[in-house]
C-alpha cells in the first residue's frame, strides 16, 4: 500500500508548478524571440522596399519565382481534382439518395 504524507503531495504539487513555470518562462522567451525578429526584418526591409532596392540577390529571385511557378501549378492540380472528386462524390450520393422506380 502507498502511504501519500502530506509533505509528499506538497512536494509534487511543487514539483508540477515549478516544471508549469520554467514552460511559461520557455514560451514567453520564444514569443519574445519571435517579436523581436520581426522588428528588425520590419526595420530593415520596410525602409529599403520604399526606397526601392531589391530585398533579394539575384539568385534569391529566381527561387522566388521558382517556386512561385511551382505552386501555381500544384494549386491548379489540387483544385481540378478535388472538383473532379466533389463531383464523383455529387454523383454517389445523387444515386444513393434518388428514388428508384421499379
Amino acid at each position: 500500500m502507498i502511504h501519500v504524507t502530506l509533505t509528499g503531495a506538497a512536494f509534487v504539487i511543487h514539483r508540477v508548478m515549478a516544471h508549469a513555470g520554467q514552460m511559461v518562462v520557455l514560451v514567453f522567451g520564444m514569443l519574445l524571440c519571435v517579436v523581436l525578429a520581426v522588428a528588425v526584418v520590419g526595420v530593415v526591409a520596410i525602409p529599403a522596399r520604399r526606397q526601392g532596392r531589391d530585398l533579394l540577390t539575384p539568385k534569391g529571385e529566381e527561387v522566388v519565382a521558382m517556386v512561385r511557378e511551382k505552386t501555381g501549378s500544384a494549386v491548379e492540380t489540387a483544385i481540378e481534382r478535388t472538383g473532379e472528386a466533389m463531383g464523383a462524390a455529387r454523383d454517389k450520393v445523387a444515386d444513393v439518395t434518388s428514388p428508384k422506380d421499379d
